[in-house]
């Protein structure tokens, strides 16, 4: 296998996310807000939310970490499409249909490995995105996500990059079950009713399937990961909110288990959207690679 070959799946997913990452970025600042205001009792109707925005940040607001946006689109979303379709390919054979637990296994593999390769990236954006939320002497104030990158290896050391890393693969293997086993899963059942194969109902049925199911899995753990990647020390006590992922996810639980769910509206217009875009830009990109011959 050449290089080009190799690289092509990443090169595909890399270029569909940043896509897709780009259309819904000013929703996907919605949802971090709302979350982040559910889980300090605020008011987290969407209108109120957009309203605030709107008046103390304006429109570039809703563009706050484009930088650390494509930077994850890059490293996390190329790498989980990538590396699905790599181990799919090396789990069945060429035109083969592959059965729903491979394709799971496959998925919740690349959703895991890819969630840590991005989550310098991953972790850069929320912070970026839930900055202007805090009091002006704690703000991060990064520049672009390369000075983000420089100003966590300084303060927190190289491990810093990684803080949250365990919710961020949990809701990434969630996320990538729901969206690509369930996409592969609405191919085939499109086809076996007929639909044209590779045609436009069939990808753009399959991936709205893949859009909703990704939404309901990961939202839970999409909830956590945000606490964890932007909580910061208590200015009196210096000690954190939560001890991790998972004790951030009981005191959640026992506060109001509702509050896992809470902007899930905002949460799938935006992941809805995203994973449905993703997957139609790379089945668009796939068949430009076949027309060029690359």
């Amino acid at each position: 296998m050449g290089m080009w070959e190799t690289c092509k799946p990443f090169v595909t997913g890399s270029l569909s996310g940043s896509v897709a990452g780009t259309i819904v970025q000013p929703i996907d600042i919605v949802k971090v807000r709302i979350q982040l205001a559910a889980a300090e009792g605020g008011n987290t109707a969407v209108s109120h939310v957009v309203k605030n925005l709107l008046n103390q940040e304006g429109v570039a607001g809703f563009f706050q970490g484009l930088s650390a946006m494509y930077a994850r689109q890059v490293l996390y979303t190329g790498s989980r499409l990538g590396l699905y379709d790599q181990f799919t390919a090396m789990a069945g054979s060429p035109g083969e249909s592959l059965p729903f637990w491979k394709t799971s296994v496959c998925a919740l593999s690349a959703g895991g490995i890819a969630a840590i390769i991005g989550n310098p990236a991953d972790l850069s954006l929320v912070r970026m995105q839930a900055d202007n939320l805090l009091p002006e002497a704690q703000r991060r104030n990064y520049k672009h996500v390369f000075d983000a990158f420089a100003t966590i290896i300084k303060q927190e050391g190289a491990v810093g990059l990684l803080q949250g890393a365990p919710a961020t693969a949990t809701r990434a293997m969630a996320l990538n079950f729901g969206m690509l086993s369930f996409n592969s899963k609405a191919k085939d059942q499109l086809a076996a009713m007929g639909f044209h194969k590779g045609g436009n109902v069939q990808v753009f049925g399959a991936a709205l399937a893949g859009g909703f199911f990704g939404s309901v899995f990961s939202l839970p753990f999409d909830f956590v990961k945000t606490q964890v990647q932007k909580m910061k020390p208590d200015p009196t006590t210096g000690e954190m909110p939560f001890k991790g992922p998972l004790d951030c996810a009981l005191k959640t639980l026992r506060a109001s288990p509702l509050r896992f769910y809470s902007g899930f509206p905002v949460y799938f217009a935006r992941t809805g959207p995203i994973s449905t875009i993703t997957l139609i830009v790379q089945d668009r990109i796939k068949k430009l690679w076949a027309a060029l011959d690359l």
